[in-house]
C-alpha cells in the first residue's frame, strides 16, 4: 500500500462535528492521521468518530467551547493524553452574526468575536508548543470575507479580517520554528452556518439563504484544503467565485460596492442579513 501523506500524524480540528470541519476530519483519515474533533455538541461529535471507527480509522471526540480558553487548553491537554503528540491544527469553529451594524448590540460583537478570533487565537496559543515539537502545521479556517465585506456581514467579515491578521502575523512569528501557518480563505461551502442564530444557537431545518448555485460540497473543500496544508501555502483561496471576489477585494476594493449598488445586490444582501437577524431567538 503507498504511503499516505500523513500516515503516523495526528489531526486536531475544531468544529469538527459539521460541515468542512467533518469533512476534512474524514479527508485526514483517509490519509492516514489520527483524528480528533473538538465541538461543543457531543452527538455530533460522537456520530462522526462513530463513523470513523466504523471505516478502521483511529478517532476521538473532545468536547470544547473555544470561547473558553481553559476548555480549550484542557481539549488539547486531552488529545496530547491520548496520541501523544500534534502535527496539525485546524481551528476551524465558528459562526456568523447577522445585520446591520447600526442594529448588533456590544453582546453581538462580542459573541463574534470572541468565537471566530479569540477561540482561534487560543487554539494556536495552546497548540504552538506541540506543533514546534513535530514541525507541525498551523491552519487557521478564514473566509472570502476576510478580504471583502458586503452588508449585514459587517462583524463576520471583521472577524474574519482579523483572522487573516493573526495568519500574516504566525507566519512571521513561527519563521525558522518549522511550523507552517496557513490560513484559508473559503468561497460559498455547504455548511451549518446558516442556521446558527446570532446567539450561537442551531436550528435544524432553518433555509440557506446563501447563492446555491455557488456552493461547494464540503468533501470538495476538504480536498484542495488537505493540498493546500500538506504543501503549507501560507494563504489559499478556494471556489472560482472566491477568487474573484478576493481579487477585486484586493487590487479594486471599490469595484464590487459599485456593482452592488449599480446591480441592486447590496440591498438584497441586507435584506437576507435582516432576516437571518429577525429568525434569531430575542
Amino acid at each position: 500500500m503507498a504511503k499516505r501523506r500523513f500516515d503516523g500524524q495526528v489531526a486536531f480540528i475544531t468544529g469538527g462535528g459539521s460541515g468542512i470541519g467533518r469533512a476534512m476530519a474524514e479527508a485526514f483519515a483517509r490519509e492516514g492521521a489520527a483524528v480528533a474533533i473538538a465541538g461543543r455538541r457531543q452527538a455530533k461529535l460522537d456520530e462522526v468518530v462513530g463513523v470513523l471507527a466504523r471505516d478502521g480509522h483511529r478517532a476521538l471526540a473532545v468536547t470544547c467551547d473555544v470561547t473558553d480558553e481553559e476548555d480549550v487548553a484542557r481539549a488539547i491537554a486531552e488529545v496530547i493524553a491520548v496520541y501523544g503528540r500534534l502535527d496539525v491544527v485546524i481551528a476551524n469553529a465558528g459562526f456568523a452574526v447577522s445585520g446591520r451594524i447600526e442594529n448588533l448590540s456590544a453582546k453581538d460583537w462580542r459573541r463574534q468575536l470572541d468565537t471566530n478570533v479569540v477561540g482561534l487565537a487560543m487554539t494556536a496559543r495552546y497548540a504552538m508548543p506541540h506543533l514546534r515539537k513535530q514541525k507541525g502545521r498551523l491552519v487557521l479556517i478564514g473566509s472570502v470575507a476576510s478580504v471583502l465585506s458586503t452588508p449585514g456581514v459587517g462583524a463576520y467579515a471583521a472577524s474574519k479580517f482579523a483572522v487573516r491578521a493573526i495568519g500574516q502575523a504566525l507566519s512571521m512569528e513561527m519563521a525558522g520554528s518549522g511550523v507552517s501557518c496557513t490560513t484559508i480563505l473559503p468561497g460559498f461551502v455547504e455548511s451549518e452556518i446558516s442556521q446558527v442564530d446570532n446567539q450561537g444557537v442551531h436550528h435544524k431545518g432553518r433555509p440557506d439563504g446563501r447563492p446555491q448555485k455557488l456552493m461547494w460540497k464540503a468533501e470538495d473543500a476538504a480536498r484542495v484544503c488537505i493540498d493546500a496544508i500538506h504543501a503549507r501555502k501560507r494563504e489559499f483561496v478556494f471556489t472560482g467565485h472566491g477568487k474573484i471576489g478576493v481579487f477585486f477585494g484586493m487590487h479594486f476594493p471599490g469595484f464590487v460596492p459599485f456593482v452592488l449598488a449599480r446591480t441592486g445586490m447590496s440591498k438584497g444582501l441586507d435584506r437576507e442579513a435582516k432576516k437571518k437577524h429577525a429568525r434569531g431567538p430575542a
